[in-house]
């Protein structure tokens, strides 16, 4: 299971942060006993192009066997535009867990990445306000490389893999 991945975060003329990538748990599990199993797939988090923070990822689960939760969305605080990226999300309950990347720490940083997908790369630095790529399963959102007014991204959805080995 994957975490969705942090939005990024944008606010005009100010530089954003990235979100994190969503945190992965891998599991292997004796289901011969079982019947059904809740799976949730995390949803990414929403981008901020309006100031505050990124929204954080969703936590995905397989039942309550494994988690993951989601990235943290990219913030900016205080009056003198600084940015920070959003921390990984954490893996838990699983034979291997694992974080996601936490979101590149330069200006406008790019989302972080997941066990399965790049994060969003930041919008470009020329002032003709292109926006930020999505993150791919899991993966953070891009946020602002300048001040020329560019857009965030969301962060990408998680994901739930089942497997069956006979």
């Amino acid at each position: 299971v994957i975490g969705g991945g942090g939005g990024g975060f944008n606010q005009t003329n100010t530089r954003g942060g990235g979100g994190g990538g969503g945190g992965t748990a891998i599991e292997i599990i004796d289901v011969s006993s079982v019947s059904s199993v809740t799976v949730t797939v995390g949803a990414g988090g929403a981008a901020s192009n309006s100031g505050g923070k990124g929204a954080t990822g969703s936590t995905s689960s397989f039942g309550s066997y494994c988690t993951a939760t989601g990235g943290e969305g990219g913030i900016q605080s205080g009056t003198g535009g600084s940015f920070y990226p959003g921390n990984g999300g954490v893996g838990s309950g699983g034979d291997i867990n694992l974080n996601g990347q936490g979101a590149n720490g330069e200006e406008g940083g790019t989302g972080g990445n997941s066990y399965m997908g790049g994060g969003g790369r930041p919008s470009n630095d020329d002032g003709t306000h292109h926006w930020a790529g999505a993150g791919y399963q899991g993966g953070g959102g891009g946020g602002q490389a300048s001040n020329n007014g560019g857009g965030a991204a969301a962060g990408g959805a998680g994901l739930v893999v089942v497997e069956e080995y006979k």
